[in-house]
């Protein structure tokens, strides 16, 4: 039942007409888009007009889903923008443009607010007053740069809480790399000479740096003092192979730069950041947005870049200019600017949003292009392969239905006690984290048993088909078009047993996954494991999938995810009560 447009429209009549956030929900209360206005009741206003053919047909979807709309004023429309990308990362909205965190680039980190700081690696970014290098792409570089870092300049490599129990130096003093500042071998500016060395080397000032080493090696040798200026000329070399893998593609030398631009079709959209720090690529990363149409309207286009610029940087390194792939308009270049300073690490500096228009901007968005028609390349055979191994998996298990959405059931306890499962969501081939769930077991109090307990999830999971709908229930509305049980054929009994009782035998289909054996003996020359097996209802024999397709590996990372995330919940209850 859908609220009348026209109940809204009165609704929105009462709104402030000053800079905000507003919340668009459903009947269930769910937030289904968060969206920032300088106006609150113009910009609102809009979606309900009665001539809304200027909407995209996303736009219209989201209007026939709106029950209400509920509005946060800000100070100031910079404000606004910083809220939104809070709450958009909070309450993920379904028509929200959404970054996922499912994969975190490394950074270097050097912890200058300690006395004796550390560099080491580390995936998320905390305004803390450390100093962050990077995103990175390549995890192996970034480990090479590190210890180049620690041995060049002698920097301690150990965690806060190892140097803190230290009573005496370690082995890595005795071997000549680290001064022993745990027990006070070396004074705190001393010690922060090195670190500003190396914070040279990270900002990009490599000359200074392989200046200062050449005359240390120079002065060693000539002092006869070959062990030190050995090591002097492999720090000079570890230098030069570092560089070499970091191509100069600007002339830009005295500024950090991002590069955003995009490809994409109807089917989504890759939309790639080029990181360039001091004229060098250190990176590029890639964002797939699967709700994302390039053949959108400039408008649209606009405002999910704008939305897109504004997440990102929610939690990664603000660079000294970030290159748009087209221009946005005057004053959005200007708010997002102001948006970018307020996250900066240093707000004093500007933060420089605009799109290129000479020759060497425009290179560089080509060479973003390139990676990023790369990146969709790449994406779309994955997508290719998962809905290869999807039709696989429905052939093979007689569906009738694609797989797209897949339920995978797990137990976990410790000798009977603690008892929890899991439920693992798979969609299109890929977890949907947002619909994982963890279910604290009650019905085995103490004793193992694993068939009672997967009774009971199945039971509190399905239950809601076989009563009334209450409003929108979420959870009867996404029914699952397969639900893996883990486990042999006396769970799939068990998972028969509770579907028949709820009246859902024929509706939800089964199937359950037994882990490969081992078949071997001390005597035996050759190890023999059997393969995974998956055992359908009424069926003797088991579904056997070939090892490294794409409906083996589906299966096999849903299990595996189901088992994790049921282990990890069970591992949680019991250091609590530890």
């Amino acid at each position: 039942m859908e609220t009348p447009i026209e109940d809204l429209k009165a609704l929105v009549k009462g709104f402030p007409k000053v800079p905000g956030v507003y919340l668009m929900k459903n009947r269930a209360d769910k937030i289904l888009y968060v969206g920032k206005a300088k106006n609150l009741k113009a910009r609102v206003g809009s979606y309900f007009q009665q001539n809304n053919s200027s909407h995209s047909g996303k736009t219209l979807i989201l209007v026939k889903q709106i029950s209400s709309v509920e509005y946060i004023v800000t100070q100031t429309e910079t404000e606004a923008f910083l809220l939104e990308a809070s709450l958009i990362k909070r309450h993920r909205p379904k028509y929200n443009i959404r970054l996922k965190d499912d994969k975190a680039y490394p950074y270097i980190r050097i912890s200058a607010q300690d006395p004796f700081p550390r560099v080491y690696l580390c995936r998320r970014v905390v305004r803390d007053g450390s100093l962050y290098f990077g995103p990175y792409s390549n995890g192996h570089l970034v480990r090479r740069i590190i210890d180049f870092l620690n041995k060049t300049f002698s920097l301690r490599d150990c965690t806060d809480t190892y140097m803190k129990s230290r009573k005496r130096p370690c082995m890595t003093h005795q071997i000549g790399r680290c001064p022993a500042p745990c027990v006070g071998l070396v004074s705190a500016q001393e010690y922060g000479r090195e670190v500003a060395r190396a914070n040279q080397f990270l900002r990009g000032n490599n000359r200074k740096v392989s200046a200062i080493l050449t005359k240390e090696m120079k002065r060693a040798a000539s002092e006869e003092r070959f062990e030190a200026a050995a090591q002097l000329r492999d720090s000079l070399q570890a230098i030069e192979s570092i560089l070499e893998q970091q191509s100069v593609v600007t002339s830009s030398m005295d500024v950090d730069q991002d590069v955003i631009n995009y490809f994409g079709d109807e089917r989504g959209t890759v939309v790639e950041t080029l990181h360039i720090r001091k004229g060098r690529v250190i990176g590029s990363r890639p964002h797939f947005l699967p709700q994302l149409n390039t053949q959108s309207d400039h408008e649209e286009i606009r405002e999910w870049l704008t939305s897109f610029v504004n997440q990102y940087y929610y939690d990664n390194v603000v660079p000294d200019e970030v290159l748009l792939p087209f221009d946005i308009g005057r004053d959005l270049t200007l708010l997002l600017s102001k948006v970018l300073k307020e996250r900066a690490a240093h707000p004093k500096r500007s933060i420089r949003v605009y799109f290129p228009t000479d020759h060497e901007g425009h290179q560089l968005l080509e060479l973003c292009a390139a990676n990023a028609n790369n990146h969709f390349k790449s994406q779309m055979e994955k997508v290719e392969g998962r809905l290869r191994g999807l039709e696989e998996i429905q052939r093979k298990l007689h569906l009738e239905s694609l797989p797209v959405r897949i339920e995978c059931f797990d137990i976990s306890h410790f000798q009977g006690k603690d008892t929890v499962a899991s439920r693992v969501v798979f969609e299109d081939g890929v977890p949907a984290k947002d619909h994982y769930r963890r279910y604290k077991i009650r019905s085995t109090e103490g004793k193992p048993d694993d068939y009672l307990s997967m009774k009971e999830v199945l039971g509190r999971r399905f239950r809601s088909y076989t009563e009334p709908v209450q409003g929108d229930d979420q959870e009867k509305e996404m029914k699952p078009n397969l639900v893996v049980v883990d486990g042999g054929k006396g769970q799939l009994a068990v998972a028969v047993e509770i579907f028949k009782e709820l009246g859902i035998d024929q509706l939800i289909p089964l199937v359950a996954l037994a882990k490969s054996k081992t078949k071997s003996s001390f005597e035996d020359e050759l190890v023999e494991t059997s393969d995974e097996r998956f055992y359908l209802p009424g069926r003797k024999d088991p579904v056997i999938f070939r090892q490294g397709s794409h409906a083996y590996q589906i299966l096999i990372t849903l299990r595996n995810e189901a088992h994790r995330f049921a282990i990890s919940y069970h591992r949680t209850l019991r250091d609590k009560i530890g």
